[in-house]
């Protein structure tokens, strides 16, 4: 067996005396994980990173995966940003650090987190009927550092996909130790501050343990310092079994910050505040989350594996926000607050075995509750309340059962099915306004599937159809009388259908990676972000149809390239002319290369998302983004020195852009206006690691 000079083939010993061999980057020969081979055959080949080789394993063109080495030396401004190691994902931000970053995929306005997945270490992140937006997705807790994989897929192609799937899903995969353990220290322009520790340690030889630790301080270049103080702590203990591998990982996450949000675009132009100033300093808020998961993987010597997932969460957000400024209230602004606490918990059990010579069987179940204690919205000024919009006490239940077969008619031609059935049930106790409680229930069942063809080893080609779905908001499935007005309103479905088909290619040659896809999609209602409200609507049906691409090439043994782009045109469905859907932005591309010498590692990276329609007759739109980021790392013996430069060409573009009324205290009347979070200018970090 021959192997493409850009990788290196090891072999290592494992249990029972068998050898396992893995392929790993010949930049990142560390990335494959010492564990990892637990439970597979002896010739398995297992690699990270985008030089995978994909071709008769993927089920679509447009899955994959993402190694460490991939994203080690990239210049990463904040957490969030590790979505867009996912070709065509953009996260930006509308207000302050603490907050869920605003996501950006196929054509939708992702908002916090609606209509994409994320999970850590089997953990689900995306949370339901929240305070501030459906599917609010915080990767704020992440450390980057100790993130090993990411495998990511698009579309409802998968029955292991289930809620808030339907434009996509990523499954972050903590490190099991370390290649050296290290410290971190990075300062840069603004104040900014931030320490990183990872340290693993053999307990035993089939016992390890891993510790993590973040803090972070910044106040940003904005007017009103942005206060930032950041905590991340990451506890993971692995056992190695003779036919088992099991973790327990524990996380605790915290932080505060005082928020500039998005600001009248009018007030900028007339002078009467800064580029980087503020409306409201009142603005910001503070959020805890801390959580305990457990997971196993058993082998079988038939080849079956079963893995089991068990999770517990403890979150709270209070969260500060003045979208309108005296649009409602003249006296004391429109200042609120949005309040979430809860506890959720859930699990999972996912059986995989080979049936037959040619046939493939994958069989799971999953639960989760949430005990959402207290979700509530209030008027207030000054960060004190003043009076009650809507509080309300809430218990979601959800269970799942899938399954999916995957059978080769020929060496060259696939064939796999799946099937998903998913049960929602929910109780509303609305406390501020009793008659809007009310038990509510819904079923759904989502097939899938696809079709894979080798026309020859480097090159396969794949057509897809699945269906998946998004839940929306409890409370707007037994809401009866608006909180505000008090007048009668409709009420909502509890789940929300998507139906899509893609076809696409894949071609993987020497060094040489790429895939295109072509993809359709229909939501029965979209969910849209609503600027005066500062939440999440569910609207009218969508449809979506885009295109992307994906390139990766080591054409040296020192140079990484790789490029990502999509275009995708997405409208309501039977409204009229006027049906774009505001903020869906049309075309994102990003791309990078990475120079890496014996001591040296210089990485540049492109990030470009388009013109959105800010309006549904497209009178209005925003104007397009492009940042170019750059870093620098350095080694000698056991320290890295490292250098970033954040937008280095100080483009003054804007990370999101809305269209809405709004009244500032010297108005006399609402004003339609384009409403916009400025990127940060360009500034310097600089960076020390120790290695020991």
């Amino acid at each position: 067996m021959s192997f493409p000079n850009f990788l290196r083939f090891s072999c290592q010993s494992v249990m029972l005396g068998s050898t396992a061999c893995y392929l790993a980057l010949a930049l990142q020969p560390q990335l494959a994980a010492a564990h990892e081979p637990l439970g597979q055959s002896a010739d398995e080949i297992i690699v990270y990173g985008r030089a995978l080789d994909k071709i008769g394993e993927a089920k679509t063109a447009s899955e994959g995966t993402v190694g460490y080495s991939d994203f080690e030396d990239r210049p990463l401004s904040r957490s969030g940003e590790l979505v867009e190691v996912i070709p065509g994902a953009v996260a930006t931000q509308h207000s302050g650090e603490g907050k869920a970053n605003q996501y950006f995929l196929r054509g939708f306005n992702l908002d916090h987190g609606t209509d994409f997945s994320a999970s850590v270490d089997g953990v689900p992140v995306n949370l339901r009927t929240h305070g501030h937006g459906q599917g609010y997705l915080d990767l704020n807790f992440v450390i980057p550092e100790l993130v090993e994989r990411v495998d990511y897929r698009k579309g409802p192609y998968s029955a292991q996909d289930g809620d808030f799937s339907s434009a996509g899903s990523a499954r972050y995969q903590t490190r099991d130790e370390l290649d050296e353990n290290f410290i971190e220290l990075t300062g840069g322009e603004f104040d900014y501050f931030r320490g990183v520790v990872g340290v693993s340690q053999k307990l035993s030889d089939t016992t390890s343990l891993l510790l993590g630790g973040e803090f972070q301080s910044y106040d940003g270049p904005w007017v009103l310092d942005q206060d930032l103080e950041k905590f991340n702590g990451l506890a993971k203990l692995i056992h190695i079994g003779s036919k088992s591998r099991s973790e327990l990982t524990a996380t605790y996450y915290e932080s505060e910050w005082t928020a500039t949000d998005q600001v009248p675009l009018r007030a900028v132009e007339s002078n009467m505040i800064d580029r980087f100033g503020f409306i409201d300093d009142d603005l910001g808020g503070d959020t805890q989350r801390a959580s305990l998961a457990f997971q196993t993987s058993i082998y079988e010597n038939d080849g079956s594996e079963t893995d089991i997932n068990l999770y517990f969460v403890d979150y709270d957000l209070s969260l500060f926000s003045n979208f309108t400024y005296f649009l409602n209230d003249p006296v004391n602004g429109d200042e609120f607050e949005q309040l979430d606490s809860r506890q959720y918990f859930g699990g999972s059990v996912k059986h995989s075995r080979n049936l037959a010579s040619k046939l493939d069987f994958r069989t799971g179940v999953e639960f989760r509750q949430d005990n959402i204690n207290d979700v509530g919205l209030f008027n207030t000024a000054d960060r004190n309340r003043l009076s009650t919009v809507r509080r309300d006490d809430v218990t979601e239940r959800s269970g799942a059962l899938w399954g999916e077969l995957e059978y080769s008619l020929t060496e060259t031609f696939r064939v796999n099915g799946g099937l998903r059935g998913d049960y929602f049930e929910a109780d509303v106790d609305a406390v501020s306004l009793p008659q809007n409680s009310g038990e509510s229930d819904d079923t759904l069942v989502s097939p899938s599937l696809g079709l894979a063809w080798q026309v020859r080893p480097e090159l396969e080609l794949y057509a897809n159809y699945g269906q998946g779905f998004h839940s929306n908001d409890v409370r707007g499935t037994t809401i009866s009388v608006d909180p505000v007005s008090l007048e009668d309103v409709e009420q909502v479905p509890l789940l929300v259908k998507s139906e899509g088909q893609e076809v696409g290619l894949r071609f993987e040659k020497g060094p040489f990676r790429a895939s295109l896809a072509a993809f359709y999609l229909e939501l029965d209602s979209e969910l849209v972000f609503v600027g005066d409200a500062g939440t999440t609507e569910a609207n009218d049906a969508s449809e979506r149809l885009g295109v992307e691409g994906s390139l990766f090439w080591l054409p040296t043994d020192w140079l990484v390239l790789d490029l990502g782009g999509a275009y995708t045109d997405a409208n309501f469905v039977g409204v009229g002319p006027d049906d774009k859907i505001p903020g869906a932005v049309e075309s994102v591309l990003s791309g990078g290369a990475l120079m890496k010498f014996d001591r040296l590692a210089v990485n540049a990276r492109l990030r470009h998302f388009g013109s959105a329609p800010l309006i549904e007759d497209n009178s209005v739109r925003s104007e397009p983004t492009t940042l170019v980021n750059l870093s620098a790392h350095y080694d000698i013996q056991n320290i890295t020195f490292g250098l970033e430069l954040l937008n280095a060409f100080d483009a003054e573009d804007s990370d999101i852009s809305y269209l809405f009324e709004s009244q500032l205290s010297s108005e006399a009347s609402p004003i339609e206006d384009i409403h916009f979070h400025p990127v940060e200018p360009r500034q310097v970090r600089a960076s020390i690691r120790y290695r020991f």
